[in-house]
This record gives structure tokens, sequence and C-alpha cells, in this order.
């Protein structure tokens, strides 16, 4: 994996960090890469129960590299199918691979989320931010579309009226106005981010981990399945959550007043 992207596992807790702090963690290609090689790696990884994504230094994620933009410009003018190309084998990778991860994942936001790096914190489950942290969906300020998926996302955190107003407006929100939508569900000094982040990850790390698995999946689902749909995949979910030791030792430990142990199996 590129020095770009951190990958640390500290027990059942993964950290990714975007490393480019003196640019401010703008999503280049070896972060794409890097990470939807940590979901294949964390999805194929039992020992794996959550994830925290974060940023170096002082930015979370700047989003993309506007300079390399205007350098490519010309040649975006010239050749508009392979934008989409571009963009469709760059970039978009991440949501699809997010979308797949099988564990749940938390953004611990420590400073401004800008443009992709606004939608790359919509990707995780859960996210937490500090005192210093900004938001913009910021796309229509360089003239362009949020093309990595952000219209879909962003509404789904923070419903439609709002996302259309950061979306149309590019406006910043503080942390304070991210928590007051939705966008974020807690706001930390940014000295306590990664405690409070490491907290949480603990949280559900404790609990049995493929259970876990399933009900994010069932989650993902349910934000485009019909009633009857989901009803019938949590029905067959079920079944195989009930044949786990994880789901015996729960129930053993409730009846015999104890503290279960599980083990992912």
């Amino acid at each position: 994996m590129s020095e770009d992207l951190l990958y640390q596992q500290d027990g059942a807790i993964v950290t990714l960090t975007l490393n480019l702090a003196e640019q401010r963690n703008p999503i280049s290609d070896a972060i794409i890469d890097g990470l939807v090689a940590a979901c294949d790696r964390m999805n194929s990884d039992p020992s794996v129960r959550v994830a925290i994504l974060t940023g170096a230094g002082s930015a979370f994620s700047a989003g993309g590299n506007v300079k390399r933009m205007a350098e490519a410009n010309d040649e975006r003018r010239r050749n508009p199918i392979g934008t989409t190309q571009y963009y469709k084998r760059g970039i978009q990778r991440i949501p699809l691979a997010f979308e797949k991860l099988e564990v749940p994942i938390i953004a611990a936001v420590n400073g401004p989320a800008i443009g992709a790096g606004c939608d790359l914190t919509c990707m995780c489950d859960i996210r937490i931010a500090g005192a210093s942290a900004r938001f913009a969906e910021s796309f229509v300020k360089v003239g362009i579309v949020p093309g990595d998926g952000g219209a879909w996302l962003l509404q789904r955190a923070v419903g439609f009226s709002k996302a259309a107003e950061m979306a149309f407006t590019g406006d910043q929100l503080s942390a304070e106005e991210a928590l007051a939508c939705g966008l974020v569900s807690k706001v930390v000094p940014d000295e306590e981010l990664m405690t409070a982040a490491l907290a949480l990850a603990k949280r559900i790390a404790a609990n049995p981990p493929q259970a876990v698995r399933l009900t994010k999946r069932l989650l993902v689902e349910g934000r485009h399945s019909r009633l009857d749909t989901l009803l019938e995949l949590s029905a067959t979910m079920q079944a195989l959550a009930h044949t786990t030791d994880d789901h015996r030792e729960a129930a053993t430990a409730f009846v015999e007043k104890r503290r279960p142990n599980f083990t992912g199996r």
C-alpha cells in the first residue's frame, strides 16, 4: 500500500489515514487505489471488526486537486468520453468499494472536508468531527458537479433540502452546523477526536462481528430496497445469525448473568 494512505491495525480496529498532510490530503490516484485495496483487505480479514478513516495533519481532505484540474482542462474539453472513463476508473471506485465494505467505518473528521473530501465522509457509516472540522459540497465553486457520487450520498446523510443548499451554494458548514443537520453525530475538541473515535470503535468491536457485518449489509440494502424485499433478506440473514457460536454464547451469557466472550464464529 502507498504511503499516501496508511493502514494500521490494533487488535480488531483498523485505522486508515490519508497521508498527504502538506497538500491537505487531496484524493490522489494512490489514495483511490489504497482505499479500494483496504476495503478488499478488511472484507477478507475476519480479525477486523471496525475501521476508522481520518486525515494526517490539520485537514481531513481537500478533495480533488484543483491544480491538476486546471492543467488537464484542455484535454478534458477535447476528450469528454475520456473524462467519463477517467471518473469511472478513478474516484468512482471509492464509493462502490465502501458500499461493499462489510465492517463499520467511522470518519474521524479532523479538519476541513471539502468537495470530494466531504463526500468521502458521507461514504462512511458514522461521522465524528473535531471542533475545527469544516464541510463543503463545493464542486459548483469550481464549475463542476459532484462526480464521485455526492448527489446520492449527501442527501442520504442530511436530507434533500439541506443537500441541495450545500450543493447549490458550495458554502462551508462548521462542525456545529454539521451536527445540527445530522451530517455528523458528535463534535468533540480536536485533541479528543481520535480518543472519541477509538472509544466508539471499541464499543462496536465488542459485539459479535458476524452479527455486525450482517447488520451493516441490511442497513446498506435498506437505503434502496422495498420493505418486503428487505424483510426477506432479513429473514435469511437472521437464519444465518442463529447458527453462529456467538449467538449461542450471547444467549447463554444472558441467562447466566455474565459478560459474553465473542470469538467471531
